[in-house]
């Protein structure tokens, strides 16, 4: 993992030369042709007999006859037109970051005057990797920027609402509410519901709006028949606390277990069956997870560790709930390392997608081996060990794969509640997993520290501009606006990730511009004085010059330095 910092300024030290060099010309080519081909301007002598040419330019004196007797017009006039035209490209270069996210000088820049230059593009992948490299890419792209359901989501009746009691905020967004809406339709029901009467009310209550409708159609079908996805709404939006909505799962699973044997029995007697076992084996699951959580808030952890890996052993195929990330985060309360470490060596497959409990779980386990007596200022003069080498790769690797977190981590920002969906590698994960993870890196003692010292080093090493990643596939850009539809964004800003900002040329061609104004407008106002201020200003620019030079005709003979200017 080199560190391409210096390489990365030389480089941009590079084009900023080669602009600044073109910028100069470029804008002195088309003021003199402004000057000359458009306003006329005429040029006063103190000679009338000398005409301007080509001989009057020979010599020293001529040229500075030349630059003393012109008029005050023609510097307003100059100076007027270099204002204008670095406007001008002000104008452009902005539309076109705001169209395009990065700016046109730079981008020829780094495109086409970098190589001549000797520069190595670190962007560009190998030829013979592209193909499938595009390929795999743009896979991997749509899968990360799929919205997941969040595994460790709260109870809307139980937090979420008692939340907006004492604040008065709304924590969920009409959008992250409405994919639930659409979870619990694709989970909850099947086309055979109509056959049950119960059932068929439900079916109706997950399509409401209204979550008072929602609950009063639960109701309803519960004063037909024991019905589990009743049970289940009630449980998530009327209950007020966990304890009353550990009661209502209970009577769910009491429920949901019948309806599942029964099921059971008959799914192989036509798709319909099958359908209606497969969302009977849904709710199960969800029972059972959401019971599970329950033991969790309630304190009673080695539960609900026992019943998710009972769950787990149950129905090994159903990944989509993702209760591998329960676990961890349940077994991390025991401070049951081991067993982390084995869910980690099953789950941290490169085949699997990853996340960022995954990810910066692994972080955590390798900094805790060292993290109690990692120093900055040691590891400066000596070295990093093996050990610490390895906790900062697996930061490194962390940071690649969501960089939001570790500012609320380290509580640079603050944090706000999880939504019910999150977007893997965007700012929604970060504040999911900081959520429920941040007191286990407060248990482990220098943990935090470790994170604050190494974590920025990670961009170092990420290729710009972001074509391809470092041990990931490239930063997806989509995160930013599904992030912004996922959180409240009244009272949180959203994380960005890379953020934006300003390219150097628009700055410089900004200031430049405002520079060349405000000389013009005072030359206008104060044409005598600025004089004074231009010469003085050349006298101070040229003073070491002409000290050298007297410093040079001391030195060397007079016979050689009369050669030396003849030639």
């Amino acid at each position: 993992m080199a560190d391409n910092n210096g390489t990365g300024l030389l480089e941009q030290l590079k084009s900023c030369i080669v602009w600044c060099w073109a910028y100069f010309w470029t804008v002195w080519f088309f003021v003199m042709l402004f000057l000359v081909n458009i306003l006329r301007l005429p040029f006063k002598y103190n000679d009338s007999t000398a005409a301007p040419g080509p001989a009057m330019f020979g010599t020293e004196s001529s040229l500075s006859m030349f630059l003393n007797t012109l008029t005050p017009k023609f510097y307003v006039a100059l100076t007027g037109t270099s204002s204008l035209i670095s406007g001008l490209i002000l104008i452009f270069e902005w539309w076109y970051f705001r169209k395009y996210g990065t700016s046109f000088i730079e981008q020829v820049s780094v495109s086409h005057l970098r190589p001549l230059l000797g520069g190595v593009d670190n962007s560009s992948p190998s030829n013979s990797n592209t193909s499938n490299g595009d390929a795999d890419s743009n896979r991997q792209s749509v899968s990360e920027c799929k919205v997941w359901r969040n595994p460790l989501n709260l109870f809307r009746g139980a937090e979420y609402n008692r939340y907006t009691w004492v604040t008065g905020r709304e924590p969920l967004t009409y959008y992250d509410m409405n994919l639930s809406a659409q979870d619990h339709q694709t989970f909850f029901t099947c086309d055979s519901d109509h056959l049950r009467p119960a059932d068929a009310i439900m079916q109706k209550a997950w399509r409401e709006r209204n979550p008072q409708a929602r609950i009063s159609a639960a109701h309803e079908a519960l004063e037909l028949e024991d019905c589990a996805t009743a049970y289940i709404l009630l449980a998530e939006e009327e209950a007020t606390t966990i304890v009353e909505a550990e009661k209502l799962f209970k009577q769910a699973l009491k429920a949901g277990e019948g309806c599942y044997r029964r099921s059971q029995q008959l799914q192989h007697h036509g798709s319909q069956y099958e359908a209606q076992h497969r969302r009977d084996t849904n709710v199960l699951v969800y029972i059972k997870r959401r019971l599970a959580m329950c033991s969790r808030k309630l304190g009673r952890t080695r539960e609900a560790v026992k019943m998710m890996r009972d769950l787990m052993k149950e129905f090994p195929l159903l990944s989509m709930f993702n209760i591998h990330e329960n676990l961890l985060e349940s077994l991390l309360e025991l401070q049951n390392y081991a067993d982390v470490q084995a869910v980690l060596a099953k789950y941290d497959d490169i085949s699997l997608p990853k996340s960022a409990t995954i990810c910066y779980t692994a972080a955590l386990l390798k900094a805790r081996a060292v993290s109690d007596k990692f120093s900055p200022e040691a590891a400066s003069r000596r070295g990093l060990s093996t050990a610490e080498m390895n906790a900062v790769e697996a930061i490194h690797r962390a940071v690649e794969f969501n960089p939001h977190v570790p500012k609320y981590l380290l509580e640079m920002k603050s944090l706000i509640l999880p939504p019910e969906h999150i977007l893997k590698r965007g700012d929604s994960e970060a504040i999911a997993y900081a959520f429920f993870h941040l007191q286990h890196w407060k248990r482990v003692e220098g943990a935090l520290n470790l994170l604050h010292c190494t974590w920025e080093g990670t961009f170092r090493m990420i290729p710009y501009p972001l074509e391809k990643g470092h041990l990931f596939y490239p930063y997806p850009i989509c995160t930013e606006t599904a992030d912004r539809e996922l959180l409240p964004t009244v009272f949180h800003e959203v994380s960005v990730y890379p953020k934006k900002e300003l390219p150097f040329f628009i700055l410089f061609t900004a200031g430049l511009c405002s520079f060349t104004a405000m000389l013009a407008l005072l030359t206008h106002q104060f044409p005598e004085l600025m004089g004074v201020f231009a010469k003085a200003f050349l006298s101070t620019l040229f003073a070491p010059l002409n000290f050298i030079m007297e410093k040079v005709e001391s030195i060397l003979p007079s016979s050689l330095w009369h050669q030396l200017t003849r030639i």
